[in-house]
């Protein structure tokens, strides 16, 4: 069956939400902020039953983000952290597929990514590429690959147990310092910014400019669907995360941190009270968002993993991203060229920065 491009926000969410595989980069609201930052979103539902037959409720969505490259004909597509459906039913992922290759075609896509939230242990995609060969595993991963998720189905008591000893100590530490931490607000955006650029600076990687943080964590904010958290000692703010939430699981992310008064150790209360807060919040699931790709202490994320796991956070490993390759030139055009472009951007960024320091 053709999918359908929904326009009722309600009903794209809910339906969202009662699927496998459901993401908050799926959402309604995602879809809506990359369109004001040069995407088209489309909205696309299947009413596809296992057997293939017409189902009486949607069993499939996928929100599908479209670029136009310049004033070329051709786009590019984007399915972030989905589609949401069921990955064991081989015969609904088979046609799934298919839609979304005839939709790419009729696009004039060059290419289509997908990167659900799958265990790579599912093996799917390397069974169907025999199948469907310009399916391939990308080169780019645009998500994180891997994360580390907490179950938060347990009592705060256990929740505290299950971190290493060095974790709990530095969350009391903080607390005994005199570190509290407050739900922040729209009203705190700009100090939000401030802090993350602050910490851009100091570690050293991109960040974008103002407005687009101000409309991604602004209107998620507005709509009940993201929580900033800021750390302040004697007063003054000194780190913050914002939280992200749907279906059920919340989102580390983004964190932020100044170098005033981090020996009270405001990071680790932060994380600390994110978990309660998702608990709260009726959250079964804390993804801290962001893992190696390899657990390997040469791997450039393996201080973050560590710090994640203090908390307790389990390596979660998935499939990552998979493309669909419309035009096998253009796509290795596209994927020979465009790195080399984003290499020359980011050094002339540091240039830049370096020279404002």
């Amino acid at each position: 069956m053709t999918p359908v491009d929904i326009t009722d926000p309600a009903l794209w969410n809910s339906t969202l939400a009662s699927l496998p595989l459901a993401h908050v980069l799926q959402t309604w609201e995602w879809g809506q902020f990359k369109s004001r930052h040069g995407w088209t979103p489309s909205y696309l539902l299947w009413n596809t039953s296992p057997c293939g037959d017409m189902s009486p409720r949607p069993t499939v969505a996928a929100l599908v983000l479209r670029r136009q490259l310049g004033h070329l004909p051709q786009c590019v597509m984007y399915v972030p952290k989905g589609p949401a459906m069921d990955y064991h039913n081989t015969l609904l992922v088979d046609q799934v597929l298919a839609d979304l290759e005839s939709f790419a075609r009729r696009s004039r896509a060059i290419f289509i990514k997908i990167d659900p939230d799958l265990d790579p242990q599912l093996q799917l995609f390397s069974m169907l590429r025999a199948g469907r060969s310009e399916w391939i595993e990308s080169a780019q991963q645009i998500q994180f690959r891997n994360t580390m998720e907490i179950d938060l189905a347990r009592s705060e008591k256990e929740l505290l147990a299950a971190m290493h000893q060095k974790t709990r100590y530095n969350i009391r530490l903080a607390q005994k310092r005199g570190v509290t931490v407050r739900p922040g607000t729209l009203a705190d955006l700009e100090l939000l910014y401030a802090m993350y650029n602050e910490t851009a600076r100091r570690d050293r990687f991109i960040i974008r400019p103002v407005d687009y943080y101000r409309d991604a964590w602004g209107s998620f904010i507005a709509a009940g669907l993201a929580q900033p958290l800021i750390a302040e000692a004697e007063g003054v703010p000194v780190g913050a995360i914002i939280l992200f939430r749907f279906a059920g699981r919340a989102y580390y992310f983004y964190g932020m941190s100044r170098d005033l008064h981090r020996d009270r150790m405001p990071n680790h209360l932060l994380q600390w009270e994110a978990m309660r807060w998702a608990r709260a919040q009726g959250c079964a699931v804390y993804d801290m968002w962001g893992a190696p790709d390899t657990l390997s202490e040469s791997d450039p994320m393996w201080g973050v993993y560590r710090f994640k796991q203090g908390f307790g956070g389990r390596f979660v490993q998935h499939v990552g991203a998979w493309d669909y390759r419309a035009s096998r030139l253009l796509y290795w055009l596209y994927a020979t060229v465009m790195p080399r472009v984003l290499d020359l951007m980011h050094r002339r960024h540091w240039e830049a920065r370096m020279q404002e320091t």
